[in-house]
């Protein structure tokens, strides 16, 4: 995923999640002690915010940063689970590689 992805999904995700919560971004905004022109800048994917602006964001929502980039039809849990299936084929796919190379040794 290229940089303008990342960006589109922060801002989809940012917009998603204050709206779960109910807040507009006007409340965001004073939630995470930033403009409200930064957070509308943000959800329309116009500026990349700065690192301590994404942390503000994040600590407004009450949400871990890494929700911020994950993608919108996966939670935290369902990420981690994917990335452990993918080690285990990984990992399955080199130990059967090194026995059928064995055998045909």
């Amino acid at each position: 995923m290229d940089a303008k992805g990342v960006q589109k999904r922060l801002a989809e995700n940012i917009r998603r999640i204050r709206k779960e919560k109910g807040l507009t971004q006007f409340a965001l905004a004073e939630a995470a002690e930033i403009s409200e022109a930064t957070i509308k800048s943000v959800e329309l994917c116009l500026n990349w915010p700065s690192e301590k602006t994404i942390a503000q964001i994040a600590n407004a929502l009450e949400i871990d940063i890494v929700k911020l980039f994950l993608p919108l039809a996966d939670s935290l849990e369902t990420y981690r689970q994917t990335e452990i299936k993918n080690t285990i084929a990984e990992n399955l796919k080199l130990y059967v590689s090194s026995v059928l190379d064995e055998i045909l040794s």
